[in-house]
């Protein structure tokens, strides 16, 4: 078993500047040196594991902690501070047997059958923000016209969140997920959210409507007594992860298909083909990092390496989503391929609990844009567009479309 590098020689995590490729130290990484040291951006080291096999291990491994409270945790922005330190855990950020409570809980809502008979309304949303961009001026900003609000829409209604206050929510969490925002910003950003999400809280407490934070309130009455904090916090993950990664995966994916007419074209003539591109687009971006992100509580072997406890463990998908000994021509997009083993959604416990909904409102979007607007274009050049480098949550910040 090796013992630990004296000292990283990469920094991480790096900026992506081209929507379709990663950057190329981590193809090298996963061809030699799978598991390695790295610098992290917030000052502390952690390793760094991009082969797919050993990010499947990493997700799977109970040992390895998500605490983000845990000092050895690795740190994403350059600020020493720790917003979590002064917050109460949301789901993403607990370990078994609390993780797995607070996710027995709500897994009911997110079943295939209850994200289905979201369809029609879902499809409503859809249609509606069509109709009114086609409606407007051209070119328009496909970002705040379709990718920003479906999901947003969606994830109001189901845990129900007035619609009316989607500006306050999309600009705090937009700050949370940011690098380059400074730590005040992000914990005032963070404090702001969660009192917001305190007072609907205590409210649905009160009145138990139907929506999933009403059920939820209503269920744990029903057994004896509200947690009042566990659906903060499961309100707080679930609106930042319902609407951020949605929005970001839907204008990377009307990129990559404007670029791509033939695939465009497929999916057109057979909607059959729809669910199959969506699992490619999710594995060819693979857009967040930072979820991944483990801290070891006890010694760990990982690819031969030795972790020791307390260590930051960074496991990587946007690497092990391009890795040639899972996926042939792994840096091509192929809607054909069956690539329903990528860990765009995670792996283990902490799989994405959205994931359902996440694919139905891509399916939806992709079908219905391209059949209504078959003669959709950019409106400037592909390179023109300008990318989310520096967010733990890659998008567009804009895609500016005509037709």
């Amino acid at each position: 078993m090796a013992e630990p590098a004296a000292s990283p020689t990469t920094a991480f995590p790096k900026p992506r500047t081209c929507p379709h490729s990663v950057d190329p130290e981590y193809a090298r990484l996963r061809a030699e040196e799978p598991i390695t040291k790295v610098s992290m951006l917030g000052g502390n080291t952690a390793w760094l594991v991009t082969r797919h096999d050993l990010v499947r291990q990493v997700l799977g491994d109970t040992r390895l902690s998500s605490d983000r409270r845990n000092p050895g945790f690795p740190r994403f922005t350059a600020d020493q501070g720790n917003i979590f330190q002064d917050l109460p855990p949301s789901m993403i950020g607990m370990d078994p047997p609390q993780h797995t409570e607070a996710r027995r809980a709500v897994l009911g809502e997110f079943t295939v059958r209850r994200i289905e008979a979201l369809r029609p309304r879902i499809q409503q949303i859809v249609d509606d923000r069509i109709d009114e961009m086609l409606a407007g001026p051209r070119p328009a900003e496909l970002v705040a016209a379709l990718s920003l609000p479906v999901p947003s829409l969606v994830i109001c209604e189901l845990l129900g969140v007035p619609y009316a206050d989607h500006d306050f929510f999309q600009q705090r969490s937009s700050r949370l997920v940011h690098r380059s925002t400074p730590f005040d910003e992000r914990l005032r950003a963070a404090r702001e959210l969660r009192s917001y999400l305190d007072e609907l809280v205590a409210a649905k407490e009160r009145d138990l409507p139907d929506d999933l934070l009403g059920r939820q309130a209503r269920k744990q009455r029903d057994a004896g007594e509200i947690d009042h904090l566990a659906l903060v916090s499961a309100a707080f993950l679930l609106l930042i992860a319902g609407h951020e990664t949605t929005a970001n995966m839907i204008s990377l994916s009307v990129l990559a298909l404007l670029e791509n007419p033939g695939a465009r074209a497929e999916i057109v003539a057979d909607p059959g083909k729809t669910l199959p591109a969506v699992e490619e687009l999710l594995r060819y971006f693979s857009i967040v990092e930072g979820a991944t992100s483990r801290v070891a509580v006890e010694d760990v072997e990982i690819g031969g390496v030795l972790v020791r406890a307390g260590e930051g463990v960074m496991a990587l998908a946007s690497a092990a989503n391009r890795d040639p000994a899972a996926f042939e021509r792994p840096d091509e997009l192929d809607i054909g391929r069956k690539a329903r083993h990528h860990v765009a959604f995670g792996f283990g416990p902490h799989q994405c609990l959205g994931q359902n909904l996440a694919r139905m409102e891509l399916q939806i979007v992709f079908d219905t844009l391209f059949r209504r607007v078959p003669e959709l274009r950019l409106a400037v050049p592909a390179a023109e567009v300008p990318v989310k480098s520096e967010a733990n949550v890659f998008g567009l910040y804009e895609l500016p479309v005509t037709w």
